[in-house]
């Protein structure tokens, strides 16, 4: 199983002022869940090198076993410092591609030219995508044929508006995710805000939230093995 891992190089939430980046257990949980499944892992950002974490996920309340466990693990810290560029990632090497979320996404990967031609061939090439949380985002701009959105008639989930609301950057973020995934005619599920929710439309995997990122990344193995 060979997996890519995509993050984020953006780290200004709107015109703030505040930081953003990658929300760190959406990257450790699905990273040791592969690991652990014997994977052989790629991270990419487009900028390459260390990617930028959302210090709100390195604070205390958000910390989780496998974020403990990455901090004492040097091999996993120097592959996140150490990310390739997104040019010079070939999908044609990888089972699937799989991306984390954090508010990042929402400015740089969903404009990406590079993220978005991995993602069409991924799916040209039916291999497994995944994304959890913000992520989802990543889908805005990748038509699979014209006039149709890699997410149309799909069935998928992501950060609810409910959950925007609760942190307080619906007016911040670019759009509102739900909202964005309905206009493209995907048939967008939730659970409730904050609960694991974890969706399976034949090779496109979807996680709403943080509680979901151990979920959805057990779940693209699960496809990769059924493969």
């Amino acid at each position: 199983m060979k997996i890519l891992m995509v993050l984020t190089s953006h780290d200004q939430m709107g015109d703030t002022g505040h930081k953003t980046g990658f929300w760190l257990e959406e990257f450790t949980a699905p990273y040791y869940v592969f690991r652990d499944a014997g994977a052989d892992i790629t991270i990419a950002s487009p900028k390459g090198g260390q990617p930028p974490v959302d210090p709100n996920s390195e604070a205390e309340e958000a910390l989780t076993e496998t974020t403990r466990r990455f901090q004492q693990d040097a091999h996993a810290k120097e592959s996140l410092a150490s990310t390739k560029k997104l040019s010079d990632v070939d999908m044609n090497e990888y089972d699937a591609i799989f991306y984390p979320g954090g508010h990042g996404p929402l400015w740089d990967l969903v404009n990406d030219d590079k993220s978005i031609a991995l993602i069409k061939t991924a799916y040209e090439q039916d291999k497994v995508i995944g994304a959890v949380c913000h992520a989802p985002a990543v889908f805005k701009n990748v038509e699979v044929k014209p006039g149709q959105n890699i997410v149309g008639g799909r069935e998928v989930t992501g950060f609810t508006n409910s959950e925007e609301e609760a942190v307080g950057l619906s007016g911040v973020v670019p759009f509102l995710l739900e909202d964005m995934l309905k206009e493209n005619t995907a048939t967008y599920t939730r659970g409730d805000d904050w609960a694991p929710h974890i969706v399976v439309d034949g090779k496109l995997i979807t996680g709403q939230n943080p509680a979901s990122s151990e979920g959805a990344a057990k779940a693209v193995v699960q496809a990769l093995q059924e493969a």
